[in-house]
């Protein structure tokens, strides 16, 4: 069984791809460092989805799932390098899928060491385990955050992200330049993802429809930010899951030098990088309109400014995906938001 490790495995996109992986035969191990940026007991219940049982969990102690006998989990933080190198000389991973990060653009402009350290320091750790470990494919988590306040669209990976705006797109964007300059010294290949706005069941509670859901079940008003002129491309959870596992095995091919001038989406070293969204732009009222029908309740709105660091429309162009994959995110928002929805009732008033 080839070893993949997944890291930021209780989070949400984690949970979901290891659950994938273990269903597909990977022997898979997760590593989390369950911090309280949001709820810990979100955190442990997807865990306990996959046999990880919260009593069970310590720092840097492997723990065996309960339920699938290829999952094994670590409490980890991946700044401890050292830990963490040892687990890459054991176990000899063939994939890397590195999701761990501290999330949130708002959260950064209130804590920006946070990101440093994790988003930073953390994939540090991973680049120079993958160094020394080369694995067959790492796969990492960048953000649709990068693109700043690019005003094309939708937005291509040919394009110039030289601008972030938040503290939280400009650590993604670095990560990106060192993942680049490791895969090009070390051959390592790499692919780095931008993700846009991932919803679904398990959800972030840090995320709008979470946020929005909540509020309109307890009756208090919903922050409607740049007065309801925003654009999100809304992207389903498991087009995000299907999109990472079809490309686990379709590692980068570098450019010949010489060959071709480069872009920012072309390079000399085994690295790509790709947009996953679901190339369809919603506006944010309409959005909460789908929330409302779903949920049969009108919303009280409170009409704001825009937060610094957001911007007010993201948009995926993912031919390249679709070009390695034969795969594009198409998920509705009306059977999303659906299905996000019926998990939020059941899990919110399951111990009523």
């Amino acid at each position: 069984m080839e070893k993949v490790l997944i890291t930021g495995s209780a989070g949400f996109i984690g949970y979901f791809l290891a659950t994938k992986m273990i269903k597909e035969g990977f022997n898979v191990i997760g590593i989390d460092n369950i911090n309280d940026y949001y709820s810990k007991i979100l955190k442990l219940d997807r865990l306990k989805q996959v046999g990880i049982e919260g009593n069970d969990i310590s720092w840097n102690k492997i723990v065996q799932s309960t339920k699938y006998p290829n999952y094994r989990f670590i409490r980890l933080n991946l700044e401890e390098s050292k830990f963490l190198l040892d687990l890459f000389e054991s176990e000899r991973f063939s994939f890397i899928i590195h999701l761990a990060a501290q999330a949130g653009v708002r959260y950064s402009v209130i804590n920006p060491w946070a990101y440093i350290q994790s988003n930073l320091t953390g994939f540090m750790s991973i680049l120079e385990a993958c160094r020394y470990f080369c694995p067959d494919h790492l796969i990492f988590a960048s953000s649709s955050s990068v693109y700043g306040m690019n005003s094309k669209l939708p937005f291509s990976v040919n394009d110039n992200v030289d601008h972030p705006i938040s503290l939280y797109a400009a650590t993604k964007k670095a990560n990106e330049l060192l993942a680049h300059s490791y895969s090009y010294n070390f051959h390592i290949p790499v692919t780095g993802l931008r993700f846009f706005t991932v919803y679904g069941p398990w959800g972030r509670p840090d995320m709008a429809l979470h946020i929005f859901t909540e509020a309109i079940i307890q009756n208090r008003p919903i922050e409607i930010y740049n007065f309801g002129n925003m654009r999100r491309d809304f992207t389903y959870i498991d087009d995000i899951i299907e999109s990472i596992f079809r490309l686990i095995r379709i590692p980068p091919i570098p450019v010949k030098v010489g060959s071709i001038q480069l872009s920012p989406a072309t390079s000399y070293a085994p690295y790509r990088i790709l947009n996953i969204g679901n190339n369809s732009p919603v506006n944010l009222l309409e959005f909460l309109a789908v929330i409302e029908t779903k949920l049969k309740k009108i919303s009280i709105k409170k009409f704001k400014e825009i937060p610094i660091g957001d911007v007010p429309v993201t948009w995926a162009e993912v031919e390249q995906l679709f070009n390695l994959t034969k795969y594009r995110p198409e998920t509705s928002i009306q059977e999303g938001i659906g299905n996000f929805i019926d998990w939020y009732l059941s899990y919110y008033t399951q111990d009523t």
